[in-house]
């Protein structure tokens, strides 16, 4: 029998719990459930859909819109006990599994979405098997690296400040330390690869080969979140290269306006709020911004995880009467986040931090390690332990 363990090197998670994995895609379900229906597309296709906002969103638009769904990721399936394979093939499986049993079709494409063959397969599919037409694209790919697949050149993504390095308070959540680090400024070449990976220039270009085939319905939505943050994390986030990519992500949405023009379609970018993600914990300081929020924000009873969020976005402000838009036409469901007493009272907090209290009471630690564990399985609720043997992982098929 296969024996699932929590396996942390510095803040990336290597282990997997597949079975897990599929109680808390069960339980993000139950949520959406648990808020009744709303009026959503029916046809709808999400770029990078396996995880974190991307999976959220795909749950709360099928199991509270009724939404048949497309989804594409590349994730890796179980080779032996050793190598079980990503959570995300799991995800993608319990999925499937789930929206099936409801009627629904929950179709996956397993494979690098940054190619032309991908939204090759994808668009014939629509066409064959999905009705034809979509009405809501989503884009929601993570990933640090990329393949052009014009050049065939790989470019690796940098997490790094611009112009002056940033100093700060950092955390090891594999050796439970609080220590201080230095993010160097990153080069001029370093930005520019950052902005081909994490940049909107392949959200434009799905775009544009769906719109060639003739694949987008009347009034199409397509969307890419963004996060903007705060004065608190704007050093290393929205001023480092990280806000580079998303500035790009700004002008390809124009670019894809003008594109959807014939349609009525539009192109919509959703500034979100801080949540925990596999991304979010590998950026620096920034597991240190989240514990301090995290605190202030339970408190007030605005915490939110990727489901809790990405379902408000989609049923009460996108689909709902509750959006709110800033002067560049961005949907803010980081309002929450920004609201200036929640902004002082963490930024207050994350002062007094120290070795001795950062994973006390003190903090939201523990939320936030729990939350970051349950993206691999672990720390799940309402988990029960099964026997599984590495045969029966190897027959589950996304």
């Amino acid at each position: 029998m296969v024996k699932f363990k929590q396996n942390i090197r510095g803040n990336v998670a290597l282990g997997v719990n597949p079975l897990g994995c599929r109680q808390e895609v069960l339980n993000q379900i139950e949520y959406v459930k648990s808020k009744g229906s709303y009026e959503a597309p029916k046809k709808v296709l999400i770029i990078g859909a396996s995880s974190s906002y991307g999976l959220a969103t795909r749950i709360s638009l099928a199991f509270g819109g009724g939404a048949d769904t497309i989804g594409v990721s590349f994730e890796k399936g179980p080779k032996s006990e050793r190598n079980l394979g990503t959570a995300g093939w799991y995800n993608n499986i319990a999925f499937k599994e789930a929206a099936e049993k409801e009627g629904l079709t929950a179709k996956n494409f397993v494979t690098d979405a940054f190619s032309h063959k991908a939204k090759q397969e994808v668009i014939t599919y629509i066409k064959e098997e999905f009705g034809g037409k979509v009405d809501l694209v989503v884009y929601s790919l993570a990933s640090g690296r990329r393949t052009d697949p014009e050049t065939g050149e790989t470019y690796t993504s940098s997490i790094k400040a611009i112009k002056e390095p940033v100093v700060g308070p950092n955390i090891n959540m594999q050796k439970e330390e609080f220590y201080t680090e230095t993010l160097e400024p990153a080069t001029e070449q370093e930005i520019a690869d950052t902005v081909k990976v994490m940049g909107g220039e392949d959200w434009e270009l799905w775009m544009k080969a769906l719109k060639e085939a003739d694949v987008l319905s009347e009034g199409v939505l397509t969307t890419n979140y963004s996060y903007l943050g705060t004065e608190l994390n704007r050093p290393y986030y929205g001023g480092g290269t990280l806000g580079q990519a998303k500035a790009d992500c700004d002008e390809k949405a124009d670019k894809i306006n003008a594109l959807l023009g014939d349609l009525n379609g539009k192109a919509l970018i959703v500034v979100a709020t801080a949540v925990t993600t596999k991304a979010s914990s590998v950026i620096p300081f920034f597991i240190v911004y989240c514990i301090g929020l995290y605190k202030v924000m339970e408190e007030k009873g605005t915490h939110e995880t990727p489901i809790m969020h990405q379902d408000r976005i989609y049923r009460d402000m996108i689909y709902g009467d509750q959006a709110e838009y800033d002067e560049a036409g961005r949907l803010r469901p980081d309002s929450w986040e920004l609201d200036e007493d929640t902004q002082a009272e963490t930024k207050a907090l994350i002062e007094q931090l120290t070795a001795e209290n950062f994973n006390t009471d003190f903090t939201a630690y523990d939320l936030f390690y729990k939350e970051f564990s349950n993206l691999s399985g672990f720390m799940v609720d309402h988990y029960k332990e099964q026997d599984v043997t590495i045969d029966d992982l190897k027959a589950m098929q996304p």
